[in-house]
């Protein structure tokens, strides 16, 4: 006779613990419950869940469980017919490695938790954070030098030919701009003012030395392995790894974070890598660069030359299409016209065909003949050094992806990934520069980075946000911008939806000398559907990314021009200009300024 009552409803729950490798007892309403499923899921662990609340007898079920467990509450996890518990026993399993146990019990032992490839920014908090949580971690990092043979030690490219040289130099060229005002203050002095290259430099490179050095003894400190060589996949969940002197090695990991970044593209013009430099090179470069053509017109490009004509070198720049593509074009076009208006030379709607080396030196000279992009114009000119920043190739098309089916981007070498930073190969996820349409920026890979770890090891599910990212371009007028371009808030909202309030203001310290009133802008993007919500946030001033790190996290608190109105300024600042904004760009009202 079949059993009938509660002995019916434990062999119905023991067979479901016997059938299922993860069976978990839940209800469709329970936070916990649904904590617990979304860890199975980002473990990419297939589960079966009975929602007790949707079921007939689903109290006598959680009866039957109480006896068989002793645990009153649900969730009540079962993996491979072990008896984990409730959600938190089940989140502290996973973080002090049971649960992997559990759940791979006739698995292959691997050497390694996880094996991050690349040691930049991105990677290297992936690696700590994960470490931290309990994980045995591997790093691999291995630069290849550049058609000139330059090379730099652990950090990536932020640390060693990014963000850290760029705006050092970048310092230094505004310390000149100061230097001149200073006379209107009642500084004198009488010797000849002049930089030193090779005195900035050195300094510069000291600073990041000390820097690659902490990194390295960081990882010791967090127990994670470094190996300076490079890593591409040869299997599924195992890798080659080729040190510096054609050594290899080999290592398996249950998991990857491929986090290897960008390296600067090249012109495929004759005499290209022979005699052009890139960001690189710049930064370490061992003769100051004189006379200099900068091709391009990233961030990389802009930046680059503002510096450069900040220190007194002569710099023009030779420009293909538009200003910083992907940024507000309004904030891009003023940021240009301000370095023209200071010096730095422009040929628009030119690009390169070829470079040729007329004299070897330290800077040598080269000539550099151009065509233009609208008609059948050929120009030429002679400079010292020709730096290209044209755009950054990803560093994934020689790793062996295409050996484990991880899918790519054909082209722009980038990586496709999920809202988890996932790829199409469960076992690999991805971070920083090289995703495919996410921020190349050193802290969205920083932020991506820890999140992973947390969600893969710390039962965490908080993912990183890729919409509200502040950024600064560090050209001579900084510039600033949070949220939507004016371009892309019309795209995703429609014109008619948006409110866009804006000003010309004249920073305080710039009175006195009497220097570029009405060259610094502000505008905030408004949606008036959503109680004028701020969804975009441009400055172009100095010191623009201190202004637009407050201000990018009122926006992800929701941040709306009312509040903005409300906020009462600190006096006499630049980034009280967003207090008293009153003009909108659809009144056409006059937004210049008679005074600071």
């Amino acid at each position: 006779m079949p059993p009938t009552g509660k002995d019916a409803l434990r062999t119905r729950v023991q067979e479901l613990v016997d059938k299922n490798p993860v069976m978990v007892f839940s209800k469709s309403y329970c936070p916990y419950c649904i904590q617990v499923k979304e860890l199975f899921t980002s473990l990419g662990k297939e589960y079966v869940a009975l929602e007790l609340d949707e079921c007939d007898d689903g109290s006598s079920i959680q009866e039957v469980l109480h006896e068989l467990t002793g645990l009153r509450t649900v969730p009540s996890v079962f993996v491979n017919k072990t008896h984990v518990g409730g959600c938190d026993k089940t989140l502290q399993a996973h973080r002090d490695g049971t649960l992997q146990k559990l759940l791979d019990k006739d698995a292959v032992t691997y050497d390694y938790d996880l094996i991050v490839i690349g040691g930049g920014s991105g990677g290297l908090a992936c690696s700590k954070e994960a470490s931290s949580l309990g994980k045995k971690v591997m790093v691999f990092d291995y630069v290849v030098p550049t058609p000139l043979g330059t090379s730099w030690g652990l950090g990536g490219t932020c640390v060693n030919v990014g963000c850290i040289p760029k705006k050092l130099m970048h310092q230094a060229a505004l310390l000149g701009h100061s230097l001149k005002d200073s006379r209107k203050f009642g500084w004198e002095y009488d010797e000849q003012v002049q930089h030193n290259w090779d005195t900035m430099r050195q300094n510069i490179q000291d600073y990041i030395g000390s820097l690659n050095w902490g990194y390295r003894v960081s990882l010791r400190d967090k127990n994670v392995r470094y190996e300076n060589a490079y890593a591409e996949f040869v299997e599924p969940h195992k890798i080659k790894a080729t040190n510096r002197k054609g050594k290899e090695s080999f290592f398996t990991a249950e998991k990857f974070v491929i986090a290897t970044g960008e390296r600067p593209r090249y012109l495929g013009v004759p005499g290209d890598k022979e005699f052009c430099i890139t960001s690189d090179d710049l930064f370490s470069l061992s003769y100051c660069p004189g006379k200099t053509l900068v091709v391009g017109a990233s961030y990389v490009a802009l930046e680059c030359a503002g510096f450069l004509a900040g220190i007194g070198l002569d710099v023009t720049v030779m420009v293909r299409s538009i200003f910083l593509r992907g940024f507000d074009q309004e904030m891009a076009e003023k940021a240009g016209a301000y370095m023209e208006s200071h010096g730095v030379k422009f040929i628009k709607k030119f690009v390169p065909t070829s470079v040729e080396q007329l004299e070897p030196g330290m800077p040598g000279r080269l000539r550099v003949v151009a065509k233009s992009t609208e008609s059948d114009q050929i120009i030429e000119g002679e400079y010292n050094t020709v730096l290209v920043a044209v755009g950054r190739d990803s560093c994934t098309r020689k790793i062996g992806l295409e050996k484990i089916g991880v899918t790519l981007n054909e082209r722009n070498g980038k990586i496709p990934v999920n809202d988890e930073e996932q790829t199409n190969v469960p076992s690999v996820y991805a971070i920083g520069d090289i995703l495919d349409g996410k921020w190349e920026l050193t802290p969205v890979a920083i932020k991506a980075g820890r999140l992973l770890a947390r969600r893969l090891y710390g039962g965490a599910n908080l993912k990183c946000d890729y919409i509200n990212v502040p950024t600064t371009v560090f050209t001579p007028l900084e510039y600033g911008c949070c949220g939507y371009s004016e371009e892309k808030a019309i795209e995703v909202f429609g014109k008619e939806a948006l409110e866009v309030y804006h000003t010309l203001f004249w920073p305080l310290e710039w009175t006195v000398p009497g220097r570029d009133n009405n060259k610094c802008f502000a505008k905030i993007i408004c949606n008036k559907l959503d109680y004028e919500r701020v969804v975009g946030f441009h400055v172009l001033g100095p010191n623009a990314g201190e202004i637009t790190q407050g201000y990018a996290a009122a926006m992800k608190c929701g941040l709306t021009k009312e509040k903005l109105d409300e906020t009462i300024g600190i006096h006499p600042t630049c980034a009280e200009i967003f207090t008293t904004m009153e003009v909108t760009k659809s009144s056409g009202g006059d937004i210049s300024q008679k005074g600071c």
